[in-house]
């Protein structure tokens, strides 16, 4: 007889190729994976890109985009989405016109620069994430310097996290996420739908080997609303994930080398 197997919930991201495999569509399949979903993925952008940081980029046409997208949801269907690199004006548009008709959570990762300061967003599309993109997301996870891009706030203390948080919100996300990870001391994050606020805490980790962190929380979270869980639940456990994950990285090549989304089953011996 033939084995029964249940399918299990199902993740797509949208997001650039990282060629290097540390980051972007790479690191969230290895993320979904290792958590027990099902991932897809629309990409919009190809980069060629390394432990030392990005040679080139190049996105997709937005029929291209449009296509995958409809190709994977109308078909196979979702019970999360999170974006990444969107690159563009056009692109950020309408990725946000496929998300409004999508009826799944979705994780907006506002992705502005590389791990390394490369640029990943033109600059004429801040105003697009703004108006279009954040308003269809469920939680919006901005790093700092995302926030300063955004919104004008520069953070550096966890008072200017709560400010950041307003602004964010401001836009029309149910939740903001402010990564702190940029502030000296602990490992903080904040997270607010305006009313409720959860202060994420965890030790920093003497390791630079870090690429790819945005990306890996971003669809740990979707991860996590596919499985069920409530939005403070699955951000709880996307950092308990990450935060692992960041102990566990590895140099590659001669710069900045991936975490280790494995790594709750790699040997150690």
């Amino acid at each position: 007889m033939p084995i029964r197997t249940a399918v299990p919930p199902r993740v797509l991201t949208v997001a650039g190729s990282d060629s290097g495999g540390g980051a972007g569509i790479q690191a969230d399949l290895k993320t979904m994976l290792a958590l027990g979903v099902h991932g897809m993925s629309v990409l919009t952008a190809v980069t060629a890109q390394n432990s030392l940081g990005v040679q080139g980029a190049w996105e997709l046409p937005v029929d291209a985009v449009r296509a995958q997208y409809r190709s994977v949801v109308d078909d196979i269907g979702v019970q999360a989405v999170k974006t990444g690199m969107l690159a563009s004006a056009a692109l950020v548009e309408t990725v946000a016109e496929l998300l409004a008709g999508t009826r799944a959570p979705i994780v907006v990762d506002p992705v502005g620069v590389s791990k390394h300061g490369d640029a990943l967003l033109a600059a004429e599309a801040l105003d697009s994430v703004r108006t279009k993109l954040l308003p269809v997301a469920t939680v919006a996870t901005p790093n700092l310097d995302e926030v300063a891009q955004l919104t004008g706030v520069q953070v550096t203390d966890e008072d200017g996290m709560r400010r950041a948080a307003e602004e964010i919100l401001a836009f029309g996300p149910r939740w903001a996420l402010i990564k702190g990870g940029h502030l000296p001391g602990e490992a903080v994050d904040l997270l607010s739908d305006g009313s409720a606020e959860h202060w994420l805490r965890a030790p920093r980790y003497d390791n630079r080997h870090t690429h790819g962190t945005g990306c890996t929380l971003a669809s740990a979270i979707a991860s996590g609303l596919a499985l069920g869980q409530d939005v403070p639940t699955a951000v709880r456990g996307a950092k308990a994930y990450v935060t692992g994950a960041i102990r566990a990285g590895f140099a590659l090549g001669g710069g900045i080398g991936p975490v280790d989304h494995g790594w709750r089953t790699r040997r150690t011996d």
